[in-house]
């Protein structure tokens, strides 16, 4: 047999053995052909003048991509060379050369890397379909299937595909070439080593990393960099030393309680678990320090994305908004432009004015997190006014009861605003709290319609009232395009400069824009971020599941010499499971304790009314860990199923 008829053999070996690690650089080639092909799309670019720099951005990101899955490439070549390292000492004995036998090793990886490659190549393009598909939606854009092959992404994946593989080959072809055959024959037997052998000092270990791990994690939410950078550093010292130790704080959690030592299968288990970690702490360490980079860096994706969509939504309301703050309260330049440029279908130009008090203001501050930015007393609206907002939004028709006002609040103001039954005097006319609305209506705005409320009042009410500012709200026949939005920018920039307001004379908002931003912003670092999150959850998960699956022969004998002391099926199952569950806890445990406060805390730093619904922190920390926890679970089912059908006897 040849060389390279026996490369090919070894190569279809190697891929049906380590089949999960051959399904994830699958993978891995088809994630970065996805986000390649979003840098050489001019369709992708010319959706909006903000996408001109998403191919800088997901260059950056594929950077580190490349980075997460080359070590996971090295890490792999590396293992498998340990695990075959007895069959190539062989070849060397029956006459092979160390040359020949590296050069046996690479081509059989590189076969294996190529037809990955060329799977992920076929895999990628339907991947960069739903991503295209996708970014259409964002933009409100409709979307036709095109199946094709992108060439300058292509290359740019073989290309990182190429220095991936030929950096994690030369390792090994270097190492293989050098050793002996002794050492190579047992190369196998050779394990990560205890690095801390000492037992006390282990312990103390353990209690010191529970500590650092506590004050990283605050520090971590503290929000100035330098601190957040110390806490970083409190972390990584925390992991490596917990699971540095944690091998010694097995025996001695059983040593002072040796009654539960012989319950069940705990002594099997958990021994199984402690010698692994002893030898494989550092990996452990490693692999915990990725899922939590995994974790924090998906929800912080989410919470961006919450807060884009948030603001978005609150200020998207109408197709067209603007107001003008000021004394000279001047609508005719906007108006004209509108007039002659923008078909509307319906409008209405009205006025924001404010009570005496600030009695409803200073409840709502009483109660929860209030921000009164620009208003010193209450904000009023007129009736006719309020109905023809809520006309041009889509809205249902609001009743109004006589002698009553009614309250529209942003949805967080809600609770606390349905349980206020103080009357309003406006001039000679009092007015009892009614019914309260929620939808959205432009109230995060300086110049919009309110300030996370506003009163709603007769139209007769407001005679003699101050005025704060005067406002515009369209629904437009068609979107209000780029340009449009630019123009209408540009007037308030002019009327800025012409009144030298300090406040600003005017604001401008668009449904369209607002959606456009929303898109880019998405794009440009919700999708990078996710992008990382899955690279890095799939590289750890897959390192973990060859590990587990390497074991195979291991555990085989393990359970036929359980089956020859009397131990049930049942038993061994439940003992398989048992180690499967803790193994894959122990590297997961960490990382979510560290993350579900930070995220949380982060979730709840923007204004209030942003995060709501499925953005509040609660849904974005629960769909952080189902995300997490969905990837995790496939190749915990994988190497669970494949491990019990193999190793358990009949």
């Amino acid at each position: 047999m040849t060389l390279s008829k026996l490369s090919l053999r070894n190569a279809r070996r190697q891929a049906r053995d380590y089949l999960v690690y051959f399904v994830t650089v699958v993978m891995a080639a088809a994630l970065l052909y996805s986000f390649n092909g979003l840098v050489f799309s001019k369709e992708v670019r010319q959706l909006s003048e903000g996408m001109d720099t998403l191919p800088f951005v997901i260059v950056l990101a594929s950077i580190v991509v490349v980075c997460i899955f080359g070590w996971l490439v090295s890490y792999a070549t590396s293992f498998m060379l340990s695990r075959r390292s007895r069959e190539l000492g062989t070849y060397i004995l029956i006459g092979l050369t160390n040359r020949q036998v590296a050069r046996l090793f690479f081509l059989e990886n590189l076969a294996v890397g190529s037809a990955a490659l060329a799977l992920g190549l076929m895999l990628g393009g339907l991947f960069y379909q739903i991503l295209r598909a996708i970014l259409f939606a964002m933009f409100s854009l409709s979307y036709h299937f095109s199946l094709t092959l992108s060439l300058p992404a292509a290359g740019l994946t073989l290309l990182y595909f190429t220095l991936i593989y030929l950096h994690a080959l030369w390792k090994s072809r270097k190492r293989i070439r050098k050793m002996k055959i002794y050492n190579l024959i047992y190369f196998e037997r050779q394990n990560e080593g205890v690095v801390i052998r000492d037992g006390k000092l282990r312990r103390w270990m353990f209690s010191v990393s529970i500590l650092l791990g506590i004050a990283g994690t605050t520090l971590l939410m503290a929000g100035e960099l330098m601190i957040g950078i110390i806490g970083a550093g409190c972390l990584l010292a925390a992991l490596f030393g917990f699971f540095l130790s944690f091998a010694s704080g097995v025996p001695a959690f059983f040593e002072k309680r040796p009654a539960r030592k012989y319950q069940g299968q705990t002594l099997l288990v958990f021994r199984t678990l402690a010698s692994k970690l002893a030898t494989m702490g550092i990996v452990m360490a490693v692999i915990s320090i990725i899922f939590t980079a995994t974790l924090l860096t998906e929800g912080s994706g989410m919470v961006f994305n919450g807060i884009f969509r948030g603001r978005a939504a609150e200020n998207a309301c109408f197709d067209l908004y603007f107001g003008i703050e000021g004394e000279d309260q001047d609508p005719s330049s906007y108006l004209e432009y509108i007039s002659g440029n923008i078909p509307v279908e319906q409008s209405v130009l009205y006025q924001v004015y404010l009570c005496e008090t600030s009695q409803v203001r200073d409840y709502v501050s009483s109660r929860t997190l209030y921000y009164y930015y620009n208003y010193d007393q209450d904000p009023v609206l007129r009736w006719s006014d309020y109905a023809a907002l809520r006309s041009i939004a889509g809205y249902p028709a609001a009743e109004m009861e006589p002698g009553r006002y009614l309250i529209h609040c942003m949805a967080y103001l809600e609770e606390p605003l349905q349980d206020y039954d103080q009357p309003i005097t406006l001039g000679d006319i009092t007015l009892t709290p009614g019914n309260v609305y929620t939808e959205h209506l432009s109230q995060s705005l300086g110049v919009g319609n309110g300030r996370g409320y506003i009163l709603v009042v007769p139209d007769e009410a407001v005679a003699g009232q101050p005025v704060h500012h005067l406002s515009y709200a369209a629904k437009t026949l068609q979107p209000v395009s780029a340009r449009q939005y630019d123009a209408l920018t540009d007037i308030a920039t002019m009327e800025y400069d012409k009144h030298g307001t300090p406040s600003g004379y005017g604001f401008v908002s668009t449904k369209a824009n607002e959606t456009v931003q929303v898109a880019v912003q998405t794009a440009l670092l919700v999708f990078p971020m996710s992008y990382l999150a899955l690279a890095l959850s799939m590289t750890a998960a897959t390192i973990l599941t060859i590990q587990q699956l390497s074991e195979t022969d291991r555990y085989r004998r393990q359970f036929i010499l359980l089956r020859k002391l009397g131990m049930t099926r049942q038993e061994m199952e439940r003992a398989l499971g048992g180690q499967f569950a803790l193994y894959y806890a122990m590297p997961a445990v960490p990382p979510v304790l560290i993350a579900v406060p930070f995220i949380f805390h982060t979730a709840r730093l923007p204004e209030p009314g942003v995060m709501e619904g499925m953005s509040s922190p609660v849904v974005i920390v629960a769909l952080s860990l189902v995300l997490f926890f969905l990837i995790y679970t496939i190749y915990i089912l994988l190497a669970y199923t494949s491990l019990k059908h193999s190793v358990l006897p009949e």
